[in-house]
């Protein structure tokens, strides 16, 4: 399939053996990203891992200090007055009660961005986990979206600030959303330099090589830019 004019122009100004620091990569693909909407930069990861392993699986979540631009709708699941009346005082967007597991049961509606739940209410989700797992809402502890009610108020701001999560696929490989091209560049690159600081702290203790394969970071509708990464451990 070819690529179109806009894609070739970008291409243009990109090095494609060339390894750019994150900064330099980030701003290329803020240039590139020309589509008539506001397209999202990203960062793909190739993992050294064998994702087959149980103790090389990498997952967790990074709060983006200049957020995604976004507004983040929470669904919180309780499962009695007093958390309901904690999670809406928090900024909730919706309670996630029995009827709630039930419409996304039914009807598969997942109109939110992010899910929390206090622990009691993990085996009545449960009902649910093949329907919000594959869209990475499935509320989990590795991610800290499972907390007590009493920290549902920081957990609820957190996501709502610009907290995501990361975990790695069945081929190894990570994808992670870190700004829209419409932000300033220097931001997207403290979002972008999070992530990848975040990334490395998850390194199995079983890796072996490099953990850290190749970085790209791309827009939307943008070519891949390669990234330097310096200071790892082989």
């Amino acid at each position: 399939m070819g690529y179109g004019k806009r894609y070739q122009n970008a291409l243009k100004n990109i090095e494609s053996e060339k390894l750019y620091t994150l900064p330099e990569a980030v701003g290329l693909a803020k240039n590139a990203a020309t589509a008539k909407f506001d397209e999202t930069i990203e960062m793909h990861f190739r993992l050294g891992i064998d994702p087959r392993h149980s103790d090389q699986q990498v997952r967790s979540t990074v709060l983006l200090p200049n957020g995604l631009g976004k507004t983040v709708r929470v669904i919180v699941f309780v499962d009695n007055a007093d958390d309901v009346r904690k999670a809406e005082a928090a900024g909730a967007d919706i309670i996630g009660d029995e009827a709630a597991i039930a419409r996304i049961q039914n009807e598969g509606w997942l109109d939110f961005d992010a899910a929390l739940a206090v622990p009691s209410m993990m085996a009545k989700i449960g009902r649910v986990a093949k329907i919000l797992g594959p869209r990475g809402l499935m509320p989990n502890p590795k991610a800290g979206t499972v907390v007590q009610p009493d920290g549902l108020e920081n957990a609820i701001k957190e996501l709502k600030a610009g907290r995501v999560e990361f975990r790695n696929d069945k081929t190894g490989n990570l994808h992670v959303p870190v700004g829209k091209a419409s932000f300033d560049a220097t931001k997207i690159a403290e979002n972008a330099q999070a992530v990848l600081d975040a990334v490395q702290r998850q390194r199995p203790a079983t890796v072996k090589g490099l953990f850290i394969k190749r970085l790209v970071v791309t827009s939307t509708m943008g070519p891949g830019i390669k990234v330097e990464i310096s200071g790892q451990a082989s």
